[in-house]
């Protein structure tokens, strides 16, 4: 556990510190409140200060907003290359989550903000820290991320697909992003035998497992190595009435047998991730890609298909070739049936004023429908023997 101290009225103070970026604890603090002015205020957290807010609450926000303009009135430069830009890019984001995540909050014992005109955010913090233990300080860009996702969490996203909406959980990647949830939808179903029992791996919200089992799937087993997650998809099972067709097991990757469909939209771009929700997008070295292909073969049910659903922006970004995932397709026995493709729909795909805006205009999603090759199927049948 980590600690926070500073001085207060003439008094040493101290508390807990938490970090869902694991950020490490300020080791100089400074009391701020109505009065500082937001050039002060950045010249400090840019110096390394970090500012514990007592003041009014929608106060410490506008003083942010300030901040914010500051950090991004310097843009990164572009790099020679798409990698070079990818790699400025997240160091600039990088350093400006720092600098702003340095104006601090304080949150009681009981999870309460006490401050003037302070929303209440107990339930907030307590669906996404778990029950309080006492007090403790975190960023207000975090807390503000806990109560926009307990909003996102009341609220729900329509997912067309399934006629219904879902419900994200903090720190768990929402599917706002409905097109690699399209292509679940609408890709056949394997032709060589009847799906009855499916695997969705890295399910997040549950959403790919319920698609499945509207499709008609009787079984469907879903995994993920998060217990955010796991937390997550149950309480989305159990809304859509799935309780009965949707297993929910984990932490793992694989559950244990065989399926006549295996599915995975893992994390698109090999690089390491800064924060929980980040987990959702960033993979370092494409752990999951490639922990899905090499373990697929042996949880396929003869004449079974996996299917892989990535965004081909590594690509585009340089940070993945199409070769290296063709050759780890190979390497794992496994052949392409087909591919779906589709474009994306998301605003950023639009947004030229975007560095990495060239990558993401070129993006295309891609449901790979997977089967084991031939010779590697006699090889399974050999051993069972």
């Amino acid at each position: 556990m980590s600690t926070i101290h500073w001085t207060e009225d003439r008094t040493a103070r101290s508390t807990r510190w938490h970090s869902e970026s694991a950020a490490p604890p300020p080791r100089r603090i400074v009391v701020a409140d109505d009065r500082t002015k937001a050039a002060t205020a950045y010249r400090l957290v840019c110096e390394g200060t970090a500012l514990l807010w007592r003041g009014d609450f929608h106060h410490a926000r506008h003083l942010l907003s300030a901040m914010r303009r500051r950090a991004d009135g310097r843009p990164a430069r572009p790099g020679d290359t798409p990698q070079e830009s990818f790699h400025l890019h997240r160091r600039a984001r990088g350093h400006r989550a720092r600098i702003l995540g340095r104006l601090i909050v304080l949150l009681e014992d009981d999870h309460s903000l006490d401050l003037r005109r302070a929303p209440d955010v107990r339930r907030a913090c307590a669906e996404a820290y778990g029950p309080p233990a006492g007090s403790m300080a975190v960023a207000l860009t975090e807390l503000l991320g806990v109560i926009g996702a307990r909003e996102w969490r009341a609220k729900g996203v329509e997912v067309p697909a399934l006629g219904a909406r879902v419900h994200p959980h903090y720190g768990v990647f929402s599917p706002v992003r409905g097109e690699y949830v399209d292509l679940v939808a609408r890709a056949p179903l394997p032709p060589a035998v009847p799906c009855r029992t499916a695997f969705d791996l890295g399910t997040g919200t549950g959403v790919l497992a319920a698609v499945l089992a509207g499709r008609g799937v009787e079984r469907v087993v879903a995994t993920d190595i998060a217990p955010r997650a796991l937390t997550c998809a149950r309480d989305n099972v159990r809304r859509l009435g799935l309780t009965g067709r949707v297993d929910i097991v984990g932490p793992a990757l694989f559950p244990q047998g065989r399926a006549d469909l295996v599915v995975c939209n893992p994390p698109w771009l090999p690089a390491r991730p800064t924060s929980s929700v980040e987990q959702g997008v960033y993979d370092p070295d494409g752990a999951m890609l490639h922990g899905f292909l090499d373990g697929l073969a042996d949880h396929l049910a003869p004449g079974g298909e996996g299917w892989l659903v990535l965004s081909d922006l590594a690509e585009h970004l340089g940070l993945r070739t199409r070769d290296d995932l063709l050759t780890a397709v190979a390497a794992a026995g496994l052949r392409v049936v087909d591919r779906l493709d589709t474009r994306p729909r998301h605003p950023r795909s639009r947004d030229t004023t975007d560095p990495l805006h060239a990558a993401r205009a070129a993006e295309v999603t891609s449901l790979w429908r997977l089967a084991v090759r031939p010779s590697m199927s006699a090889c399974r049948r050999r051993n069972a023997l």
